[in-house]
């Protein structure tokens, strides 16, 4: 069913923003203190049975330093020189195996995967502890991880990683530093957001029915998880919710995005329950760059799926050949 109001209503929505007033000062001080100072990748060759894909073993340094993990490739017929395509990945998922991320190998660009610290327990594999809370591969529970504190909060980690492989991306042999594009679904698309609001190095972005937006309204309006974990979190500590959403305020995409300046393309299920439009809605209208969105009136979290790659795929070749005027 319809999640919230109409698109009509939505396309005007405007929600004000959560921002605390150290917003900006907390995002420079974290990147200037625990973004490491960008340095290539160890790529490592790694068997496959893809003949024709060059598949490298990835670590680069993540927030503090962390070793975090991840999957470069290309066609071995790839361009000399092509854009990469950073692809960070959904709860509770991290880098998988390599042949679940060839679309946009075979489109003919570089692609490099970010593993999501912790995470690999809901259902794609990591090979990435976090670094701060070593421990194996857990299923979800990170949305209220140092919920009480900005600076112990999961995603602080988590975004400064992801900028650290915008970077780090910038410095492989054959990518085109000026034509980093970061996408990713749900979780992927909230962490994109944030990558392209915390660098300036971003070319383009393409999340697809990002999570991680309007905490607050997301849950009120449902109780689907992730965002129920926050909403039993303040069950239990009735005494905590004004502190877990001053928090969750310095990760919002909606209060991050009023720094993103580079083009994107934001996808949207309408019926989708576990990031309700709204929300979503809510961080588009907030977007400092240019931003094309597509909807799906009638899908839910899966949004438009493998079609919506090829929407992405066009939407990107276009930017592309403009760009390269």
């Amino acid at each position: 069913m319809l999640i919230g109001a109409s698109r009509e209503e939505l396309e005007v929505l405007h929600v004000g923003l959560t921002k605390r007033s150290d917003f900006a000062d907390f995002w420079k001080s974290t990147l200037e203190t625990f973004l490491p100072k960008p340095t290539s990748p160890i790529l490592v060759d790694h068997p496959t049975p893809m003949k024709q894909v060059v598949l490298k073993d990835v670590t680069i340094p993540g927030f503090n330093g962390d070793p975090i993990k991840g999957w470069f490739m290309h066609l071995r017929s790839a361009d000399e020189k092509t854009p990469c395509i950073i692809i960070y990945d959904g709860y509770g998922g991290g880098r998988g195996l390599p042949h679940e991320w060839l679309f946009w190998v075979n489109v003919g660009y570089r692609v490099l995967v970010m593993d999501t610290r912790g995470q690999g327990g809901g259902y794609r594999l990591s090979d990435t502890p976090d670094g701060q809370y070593p421990r194996p591969s857990q299923t979800p529970g990170f949305m209220t991880q140092g919920v009480l504190d900005k600076d112990s909060y999961y995603y602080r980690r988590v975004f400064v990683d992801a900028v650290s492989f915008v970077d780090a991306a910038r410095l492989i042999t054959g990518v085109d530093p000026d034509r980093i594009v970061v996408t990713g679904g749900s979780q992927g698309g909230g962490i994109s957001l944030a990558a392209a609001s915390l660098s300036k190095h971003v070319f383009a972005a393409m999340p697809d029915v990002p999570f991680l937006c309007n905490f607050k309204r997301a849950t009120e309006v449902v109780d689907t998880y992730p965002y129920h974990e926050i909403t039993q979190f303040c069950r239990i500590h009735r005494d905590k919710v004004e502190q877990v959403f001053a928090t969750l305020s310095y990760f919002d995409a909606m209060n991050l995005v009023t720094m993103a300046t580079c083009p994107a393309l934001i996808s949207i299920g309408l019926h989708d329950p576990v990031c309700p439009p709204e929300t979503i809605f809510a961080m588009r209208n907030h977007y400092a760059g240019k931003v094309d969105t597509e909807v799906y009136e009638y899908n839910t979290h899966e949004g438009g799926g493998v079609t919506h790659q090829l929407v992405q795929a066009d939407w990107l070749s276009a930017l592309l050949e403009e760009k390269n005027k």
